[in-house]
């Protein structure tokens, strides 16, 4: 369904260039969840965004492939790449509020997409199209004459899943849908997510550092660690038989039942994106570092059925 290979992504900075995605690789199938997870600067957000295209100055997007059903987005003029924009693949922005526009209704806000590609449709048939759309994501069909200020917060992400999905992409890139909201509404807004993506059948990316939600949602997780992949496997065996050091340390640091009052961190911190150290990005934190760890960059590859790893121990 989707292909990503060998994406790059620099920023320009007057402290030096920020390789905030570096050689980014994976495939997404039709139909499936995949998930990328890891800590806040590990260029997440970034590789969604120039999946869209979407990086703005000082970013740029230096290299890369994008294929979307075969069709390389990278080698589309502007206008080509805005309309597959909602109809091919789209984006659930993190933070509904600042996506919705406060002095539009939320019916105007769907239409002013559909009309923008070019469906044109009667007064009645936007209002059942609203009313359905709005209907599909559990929000009343009064919702349509409200302003974005006076919905709740899940009501605001429900709203934008709406016109997410207003044209059936084939692919939805959710970028933490539900950062700041409480953890009933999480559920509620990636019960939502889950609902909408069967109907349609389409692929979704969820990208966020919840691990919890991770593991109730995907199919697949990829791990990110200073602007690089270093490990994809299935959610199961991430959990139960994670294969990079950083990804063990990462599910070692979750809340346990069984250990209550125990908390364990990963010693250090994540390291400049424009001053990496030589070899593995991860090695100033890695409790197990070889002297290969520290020249040589280790590059992702299949180290199991279907679990890939960057890292010279596995």
């Amino acid at each position: 369904m989707l292909s990503v290979r060998d994406l790059v992504v620099h920023y320009d900075t007057p402290l030096g260039r920020v390789k905030a995605a570096d050689r980014i690789s994976f495939s997404l199938r039709a139909g499936e969840r995949l998930g990328f997870a890891g800590e806040s600067g590990s260029g997440k957000s970034t590789m969604a965004l120039a999946i869209l295209r979407m990086i703005k100055p000082p970013g740029r997007i230096e290299a890369g492939e994008v294929r979307l059903d075969g069709q390389n987005l990278m080698t589309l003029n502007d206008e080509d790449m805005r309309r597959v924009r909602l109809a091919g693949i789209a984006l659930i922005p993190q933070g509904s509020m600042n996506a919705l526009n406060p002095v539009m209704r939320v019916k105007e806000q769907i239409i002013d997409a559909l009309r923008d590609h070019g469906v044109r449709l009667s007064g009645r048939e936007r209002d059942v199209r609203v009313r359905e759309l709005l209907q599909s994501v559990g929000l009343r069909a009064d919702v349509a004459d409200m302003f974005p200020h006076e919905l709740s917060g899940g009501m605001k992400q429900r709203a934008c899943i709406a016109i997410g999905i207003s044209l059936r992409p084939r692919v939805i890139i959710a970028d933490e849908p539900t950062s700041a909201l409480d953890v009933v509404v999480q559920k509620q807004v990636m019960e939502t997510l889950a609902r909408v993506q069967e109907n349609l059948g389409a692929s979704v990316i969820l990208v966020g550092h919840d691990m919890g939600l991770m593991a109730q949602f995907v199919d697949r997780l990829g791990i990110m660690y200073a602007g690089k992949l270093i490990e994809v496997s299935p959610v199961r065996e991430i959990f139960t038989r994670p294969l990079h050091p950083y990804t063990r340390m990462l599910i070692a640091s979750l809340p346990s039942l069984e250990e209550k009052g125990t908390f364990r961190g990963i010693p250090g911190l994540l390291p400049l994106l424009r001053d990496l150290p030589p070899g593995c990005a991860f090695h100033p934190r890695c409790p197990h570092t070889v002297d290969r760890c520290r020249t040589e960059v280790p590059t992702l590859r299949e180290v199991r059925p279907d679990g890939s790893a960057a890292c010279h121990l596995v």
